[in-house]
């Protein structure tokens, strides 16, 4: 798939929106990608997951994880495709936990993926809990990253299908917050 037929797919779900987000990293933006929209479809869900298979090896994972809630859908679908267990992190009182009964084994290698990267918050969080529970993390894949250029975020290597250079802002720094925009927070965590 080329960026351009995935973002004709964002635009046709009604799943990029604009207006005044804030986003799951507590940054401020003009532009919101709700992957949500676009994974109803399970047609989209079965092409985005095979595109981003197209960047791994599957035999180098045993399994895939990715955090709740935004990458549950396209890590699930990965899985299916690489016929690998599938689990997830989530937040519990706002830490990054792994919970209902899932267990990693030592040493085992995952494949994390996400549906939308912006700071890579979640997935930090994410590569956190499955090392603390003896696993280790290889790679990072996510279907749209919204800082293309940015460096450093992961330890590990990582790909996307497309990016998608959408400028983010501090709150305290924000124009549309200076203009008295009222912010809506559509993103895993919480609404406003």
């Amino acid at each position: 798939m080329t960026e351009q037929e995935i973002l004709s797919m964002y635009e046709d779900a009604g799943a990029l929106l604009n207006g005044h987000f804030v986003l799951s990293s507590g940054r401020h933006s003009a532009r919101y990608l709700q992957s949500a929209l676009v994974l109803m479809s399970m047609d989209n869900a079965t092409d985005l997951a095979a595109a981003l298979i197209e960047k791994v090896n599957g035999d180098e994972f045993d399994m895939v994880v990715s955090p709740a809630i935004g990458g549950l859908v396209i890590g699930q679908e990965v899985a299916r495709q690489l016929k690998k267990p599938f689990i997830f992190t989530e937040r519990k009182e706002g830490e990054m936990q792994l919970r209902r009964g899932f267990s990693i084994p030592q040493g085992s290698k995952l494949l994390v993926v996400e549906d939308v990267i912006t700071t890579g918050g979640s997935v930090c969080e994410c590569m956190a809990v499955v090392r603390e529970h003896g696993g280790n993390p290889t790679k990072v894949l996510a279907v749209v990253d919204r800082a293309p250029q940015a460096e450093g975020r992961f330890d590990v290597p990582h790909a996307t299908v497309m990016g998608l250079d959408v400028e983010t802002f501090a709150a305290d720094d924000c124009p549309m917050c200076a203009e008295g925009t009222p912010a809506v927070k559509p993103g895993s965590r919480g609404a406003a």
